[in-house]
């Protein structure tokens, strides 16, 4: 275990050594949700907010962001291509967030929540709805079991749909049950396996947007 969480802030950090806010680029795919966003009145939280593609789009929407990652190079990029956050905070989601109950509206995690096994992706979950107020949102993306081109079905399964990566890292990818299963205590409002186009190969995944109830 420690060394899977070990392995993984190592691949973060290497993969977030240093970029400008002009290399930053974001897709459309919160423009699904704009409605919600706008109506948003707290700070949205960016969970693994990486280089930072969710919150320059948020930002350009004049939304008040929270970048949060568990990598230290990444937030450092933050704060230095984005002076304008108020804040931003560096944590291991498996660790507990340092947010109180009840925080805020709107949650965005976007490819962040697949690399964890089944007790700690739960975990992660009630840490999410423990700080989200009532009729709060979660707007998500995650792997899909068809994203072949980015390891579905490679590497050992070490439980249903979670394998290890070559460098000893864990990756999950969902169908639409997986989703249900781990989602179950959340309004389902929007679920739909969609492709997006932002890296070299096609990646397939579940675009979805849940509420607290």
């Amino acid at each position: 275990m420690e060394n899977e969480v070990n392995q993984s802030l190592k691949y973060w950090n290497n993969l977030h050594s240093n970029y400008d806010r002009s290399d930053i680029k974001y897709d459309d795919w919160l423009e699904k949700f704009q409605e919600i966003i706008d109506a948003c009145k707290t700070p949205i939280l960016d969970l693994g907010c990486g280089s930072g593609n969710d919150t320059l789009y948020l930002i350009n929407k004049g939304k008040k962001v929270i970048p949060c990652d568990q990598s230290e190079n990444a937030i450092k990029n933050i704060k230095k291509n984005f002076p304008e956050i108020f804040d931003c905070k560096c944590f291991n989601m498996l660790e507990g967030f340092p947010f109180p109950d009840n925080y805020c509206d709107l949650i965005i995690s976007d490819l962040c929540l697949h690399y964890f096994r089944e007790k700690d992706t739960f975990k992660i979950i009630n840490e999410i709805r423990r700080i989200l107020k009532d009729n709060g949102h979660l707007i998500f993306r995650l792997n899909s079991i068809n994203d072949i081109n980015h390891g579905a079905g490679s590497g050992s399964e070490i439980e249903h749909h979670l394998y290890t990566t070559q460098d000893n890292r864990l990756k999950r990818f969902f169908d639409e049950k997986d989703i249900l299963y781990f989602f179950k205590d959340f309004q389902i409002e929007y679920l739909k396996e969609e492709t997006m186009s932002r890296y070299k190969l096609e990646k397939r995944l579940y675009l979805g947007c849940i509420k607290k109830y």
